[in-house]
């Protein structure tokens, strides 16, 4: 169940991540979960604390406290920036002192809808010509695409790791550390 997309927007935003960065001789952004990432990221604050900082300084990973999966609370001044930035201003005087702010739930839920609910059953062809229609929509959900798949597991995406087992990145690994091999290998 999505956090906080419809699960129509969800179909899309998954056939969307598929196509921006599709399987290939390894799982792509759809098996890594960046679709699940950008749901709750756009949903953040549906969470207690809401999942902006994951903790640390340790994931567990390379031993320490798997402390990532504990999210910080955030100051007032980081939540009224959070909020803006994800939610819009909304007309509420403290988040338009630099003027208005179209938030991402709202540019996903437009750039979604403009996408068609018939994404997902286009050809490779006509779903790329939807993507060009919408050139600052696409930039948008690359970065996300991206960042839930080769981010941090602990924000709901890079699924059992699949995106830094395909770019061989060992990912965070404190308190190890990097071995002096591991810093100077080409």
């Amino acid at each position: 169940m999505p956090a906080w997309l419809t699960e129509s927007e969800m179909q899309t935003l998954r056939s969307v991540v598929d196509r921006l960065i599709p399987a290939g001789d390894g799982p792509g952004a759809l098996e890594a979960g960046a679709a699940d990432y950008i749901d709750r990221f756009l949903g953040a604050f549906t969470f207690d604390p809401p999942l902006i900082w994951a903790g640390g300084p340790t994931s567990g990973r390379f031993g320490g406290k798997a402390r990532y999966s504990e999210f910080h609370r955030l100051s007032a001044i980081d939540e009224l920036s959070w909020r803006t930035r994800i939610e819009g201003s909304l007309g509420v005087p403290e988040r338009e002192f630099n003027g208005p702010v179209t938030g991402l739930q709202q540019i996903y839920r437009e750039g979604l809808a403009a996408l068609g609910d018939d994404f997902g059953e286009c050809d490779p062809q006509e779903r790329d010509s939807r993507l060009r229609a919408n050139p600052e929509f696409t930039s948008i959900v690359f970065r996300h695409v991206c960042e839930g798949t080769y981010g941090a597991p602990e924000y709901g995406g890079n699924k059992e790791l699949c995106g830094w087992i395909a770019i061989d990145f060992a990912g965070d690994v404190q308190p190890r550390g990097w071995t002096d091999a591991e810093v100077s290998e080409p």
